[in-house]
């Protein structure tokens, strides 16, 4: 039987440089989606160049590049942004007076659904350089002189006017038509450890992959490879919600349905002697909850805050397979389930095997206590898992679900909500000025009237390249491309496409290829 990759490879003409050209900005064959109209990035009439490959019945990949970089963008260095204009001012003149070139500038656009008014504030900037390497330069020095926070930094990231250049990559699958499969995959299989995408593609063989949902990175934050957002593969929850956030929904009852919600996950256990009581996430370090969000009392806060890491000194946290073979090590104590939920052992310490099919619930701090008060060997627990979509209960049973945020378009209108879902920081306004505001590389899914999923990449970061899109640009390319409902997925240097497994993007980190927790693929 020919493979997938064998089948991709035949037929990649953007790969392989065999192009089928397509008009700058007509369809072929009536084409819909990403052949339609002139993307909305920079002003009308960029020149825009647009090749687009079928890579199976109902599955299309277009490459857009548009535009180019702009004369008036420049490399600069971002000093500080504060909240105060006279503050800013202070700053800027004792900049100057050690020989600085520096400037004030208003920082006025705040999240679309931010209830606060007036500007987010004042940032000051020093210099004007040709390349990065003055900048860096110039960087090196401030933070010498006693400037924390500055760092250098590209105009044509700020969200404001440009040229560009953008490199846009639009997967159009026409689910009624598709006869494939749409599935996310853990990154080495289980919920530990990061995989790159093109490892990721090598090992499933897929027409095409992109990267998925936010993840932990780095062991402070968590599990490395947890999901840091609800993940659910085949009815199975594999992690829970940040409550409240907008995430993608498969249904693989017929293959064709898609969703996009904002989802909550509730988790708790009852035991058969009588009496239940919460279980605070699954297959996780028990105490840190990246992107917030969470239950039980969660500090410093339970609603969703993205990037930061909030922590519980006593919580109940369930393993399952998906885990791979062992708990997370640590303080407290595990109750061991077969897979007809039964106790089968107590552990005084956590970190032991997960029996095949059971689980394990692992309790910390003051929770340890109550764990054992309530279990006992050979008493039978079930773990009882709820999921709402948009407010309303939703059915487990074959959905698939990718995390993401925030939410883009509704209805076919633009609808962020950045200050919702937590990408809005009130102790720290920069985060939204470099997350939203600022251009980034993007990935983005996004759902049409007439029944296409959009799996979209913005390259960025790379201004001779790809400068990126801000979540307002986001919503426009989702909109021009027809999608009616749309989510923002995990980007920065996560953003990945390949097709087959060969890489189809540039992404942003030096480094390369960045290694991620799950990817959505395209399987045959």
């Amino acid at each position: 039987m020919t493979s997938a990759r064998e089948l991709v490879r035949r037929s990649l003409i953007v790969l392989t440089g065999c192009f089928l050209a397509v008009a700058a900005l007509g369809p072929i064959d009536g084409a819909r989606g990403a052949a339609q109209k002139e993307l909305p990035l920079g002003p009308l009439g960029l020149e825009e160049r647009r090749v687009t490959n079928r890579l199976a019945p109902g599955v299309k990949h277009t490459m857009i590049e548009r535009g180019h970089r702009s004369p008036n963008d420049f490399f600069t260095v971002d000093v500080v942004l504060v909240q105060a204009r006279n503050r800013a001012e202070a700053v800027a003149r004792r900049l100057r007076r050690l020989g600085h070139d520096a400037r004030v500038e208003v920082i006025g656009k705040a999240a679309p659904d931010d209830p606060r008014r007036g500007p987010i504030g004042y940032l000051v900037r020093v210099g004007r350089f040709p390349t990065e390497e003055p900048a860096e330069r110039a960087a090196e020095v401030l933070l010498a002189e006693g400037f924390e926070e500055a760092a250098p930094t590209y105009t044509g990231f700020d969200g404001g006017p440009t040229t560009g250049p953008w490199v846009v990559n639009v997967l159009d699958i026409e689910l009624h038509r598709f006869t494939g499969e749409l599935v996310p995959e853990l990154g080495t299989h289980v919920v530990p450890g990061l995989e790159t995408l093109t490892d990721i593609a090598a090992r499933t063989d897929p027409l095409a992959a992109v990267n998925g949902g936010y993840f932990v990175i780095e062991p402070i934050d968590g599990t490395p490879g947890d999901l840091a957002g609800i993940s659910v593969l085949d009815g199975h929850l594999i992690s829970e919600a940040v409550n409240g956030r907008t995430s993608l929904l498969l249904r693989e009852n017929d293959g064709t349905h898609a969703s996009i919600a904002a989802l909550r996950t509730s988790l708790r256990a009852r035991v058969s002697g009588g009496g239940q009581w919460l279980v605070d996430g699954l297959n996780r370090k028990p105490g840190l909850i990246r992107s917030c969000g969470g239950v039980g009392g969660d500090v410093p806060t339970q609603r969703p805050k993205h990037d930061i890491t909030c922590s519980d000194s006593g919580e109940v946290v369930q393993f399952t397979a998906a885990f791979g073979a062992r708990t997370e090590e640590g303080p407290g104590i595990e109750a061991v389930l077969d897979r007809d939920g039964r106790v089968i052992a107590l552990r005084e310490e956590r970190g032991g095997l997960i029996p095949p099919g059971g689980s394990v619930l692992a309790a910390t701090g003051e929770e340890t206590l109550r764990l054992q008060r309530r279990v006992q060997i050979g008493e039978h627990v079930v773990v009882r898992e709820r999921l709402s979509a948009n407010g309303s209960g939703a059915r487990l049973a074959g959905l698939d679900v990718v995390n993401g945020g925030p939410r883009l378009l509704s209805g076919g209108h633009t609808r962020i909500t950045a200050f919702r879902e937590g990408f809005v920081h009130l102790d720290d306004p920069f985060f939204y000025v470099a997350f939203g505001l600022r251009r980034n590389p993007r990935t983005i899914a996004g759902i049409t009237d007439d029944g296409h999923l959009l799996l979209v990449t913005i390259d960025g970061r790379q201004p001779d390249w790809s400068v990126g899109a801000s979540f307002i640009e986001e919503a426009r390319v989702m909109r021009s491309l027809g999608a009616a409902e749309s989510v923002n997925l995990d980007g920065g240097g996560s953003t990945t496409l390949t097709i087959g497994d060969e890489l189809a993007n540039r992404p942003s980190d030096e480094e390369g290829e960045r290694p991620i927790g799950d990817a959505l693929l395209l399987l045959p």
